[in-house]
């Protein structure tokens, strides 16, 4: 088999081995490819394997020899399935590799937020505590999480990964979710209607897929109804959010502050609201990058590529 990897520096910079995809077949590995490019490095390939790189219609129907899609991430959107599902084309994705380490960064954004590591580090570094008058100092009003309560607008894998760790730190779990009816067992975590997961959230953290249902769910309306203390965080998805209705709940203290990894355009534009938004944290989509993810990642891709030639494909997202 021909196998063309598009975009894969971000999954391996270098520090992963690509060993497991060169045993099946005939392996290239490009670090990015531009649209102009994509058609003309695919040409004779069988298999893709793609992580942002897009895969219209228009490439699927250029590349007769194409057979199988894999995307080297848990989205897909960036697939056009139902072209894939015309040709008759299995698009597999890897559903599970970054739930501890994403849900171990929301731990991090919250705690930055709570208490401005941070900027602390730096004033240190700048001399601010050798020319204090006492043996400590902050510069913010530091923030115990013990008791406060987070809501988790989704509650898939990550989503409970969260509500364990959040649980383990005394924290009290609410939870909105339209795919299951109750949680799981052995948990503290209470759904409720999204509207009360808001209002009554100190912390709320987005778990859930992009959507047409749920583009711009957290907008003007819903960011009035969370506490003017409250902290809103996003490793999901950037659309999920209206920028500049955010932007300005910040702006005007409507609330306390956000942390959040991903954007509605990734690189952001210059002009991005949120970008000079007060008590905004903003990382750049890494959440789901730690080396061991992102072995798991790959390893899963491989396998993935190993059922399909098995016979018996895995991870499979569109109906052939």
């Amino acid at each position: 088999m021909k196998i063309v990897v598009l975009d894969g520096y971000t999954l391996n910079p270098g520090d992963l081995d690509w060993g497991e995809l060169e045993a099946q077949g005939e392996l290239i590995v490009h670090d990015r490819t531009s649209a102009e490019l994509i058609v003309v490095r695919l040409e004779g390939a069988e298999i893709v394997l793609t992580n942002k790189t897009p895969i219209t219609a228009e490439t699927i129907n250029a590349l007769p020899k194409l057979r199988y899609i894999g995307v080297l991430a848990t989205g897909y959107n960036i697939v056009d399935v139902e072209a894939a599902v015309k040709r008759g084309i299995p698009v597999a994705n890897v559903p599970t590799y970054g739930t501890v380490s994403v849900a171990q960064f929301v731990l991090a954004l919250l705690l930055e937020l709570c208490h401005h590591i941070g900027q602390h580090s730096e004033a240190v570094h700048a001399g601010e505590w050798s020319r204090s008058a006492d043996f400590t100092f902050s510069l913010k009003p530091l923030i115990e999480l013990h008791g406060k309560t987070i809501g988790l607008i989704g509650y898939g894998r990550i989503g409970q990964e969260v509500a364990k760790v959040c649980e383990a730190l005394g924290m009290k779990v609410l939870a909105t979710t339209s795919g299951r009816s109750t949680p799981p067992s052995g948990t503290t975590t209470v759904f409720v209607p999204l509207e009360q997961l808001l209002a009554e959230s100190d912390v709320v953290s987005l778990h859930c897929p992009l959507l047409p249902s749920t583009q711009g769910l957290i907008n003007k309306e819903r960011l009035s109804l969370m506490k003017p203390t409250a902290f809103l965080i996003n490793t999901s998805r950037g659309p999920l959010v209206v920028e500049q209705d955010l932007a300005d709940a910040l702006a005007e203290g409507r609330i306390g502050g956000a942390g959040l990894d991903v954007l509605s355009v990734e690189p952001p534009n210059a002009d991005n609201p949120l970008l000079g938004a007060r008590n905004c944290i903003i990382t750049p989509h890494m959440a789901w990058a730690t080396k061991e993810a992102r072995g798991r990642l790959l390893a899963t891709a491989a396998a993935n590529l190993r059922a399909y030639a098995a016979g018996s494909p895995v991870n499979i997202v569109n109906k052939i």
